[in-house]
């Protein structure tokens, strides 16, 4: 790609970046192209679907979250590496309302342009889950879908203004259920500031 396009197409996902982030992702593309002071046809030519300016933008960060999963399974804690990489997720997503609903169909939809990132980064967490199980230290019942489901819920929950003060409290809550070992509790220092 020419200097100049990589340029454009960085200014792009910076300016769709911004909007998603204040607006959620059913911002208007419309609306992102008169923010980035190009033409709709021009952002369709860098991104000709909604999907597609998504994956290019949300890329970096499902790299991240499945390279910190790596990082946490060689250090730390079953329980920790799992709390912790969950955590994380959930910090995420609240940068992007509306992201989650997103990625839950896209773990569904092959022909999704989120698909093959949302499959990674669900294995990722599963990897964390299966070592915390073969520890003893997470139910035995629950499996990768589940805590892919469960980042969703909370994120959901930190989304809404009315439960937002309380989404540290239930975090802890669904943590505990997650995990075996009596007063295993998640660190405070292991949290994330969440971003908004």
């Amino acid at each position: 790609m020419r200097a100049d396009a990589r340029k454009n197409r960085d200014h792009l996902l910076a300016v769709a970046g911004a909007a998603i982030g204040e607006q959620g992702v059913d911002v208007s593309l419309r609306d992102i192209a008169r923010r980035a002071d190009v033409g709709l046809a021009t952002l369709l030519r860098h991104f000709p679907t909604r999907e597609a300016l998504l994956e290019a933008l949300l890329r970096t960060s499902f790299d991240e979250l499945t390279a910190l999963a790596r990082e946490l399974e060689a250090s730390g804690s079953h329980e920790d590496a799992l709390v912790s990489w969950v955590r994380a997720c959930v910090a995420w997503t609240t940068e992007y309302r509306g992201v989650t609903v997103l990625m839950a169909a896209a773990i569904e939809d092959t022909e999704s342009a989120l698909h093959a990132s949302c499959v990674t980064l669900r294995a990722a967490g599963a990897r964390l889950l299966t070592r915390a199980q073969a520890a003893g230290a997470a139910r035995g019942d629950i499996d990768g879908a589940d805590v892919f489901a469960l980042v969703a819920m909370l994120a959901w929950l930190g989304d809404q203004s009315s439960l937002a003060p309380r989404a540290d409290h239930l975090f802890d809550l669904v943590a505990s259920a997650i995990l075996t070992r009596p007063g295993s509790r998640p660190a405070e220092a292991e949290r994330p500031e969440r971003r908004r």
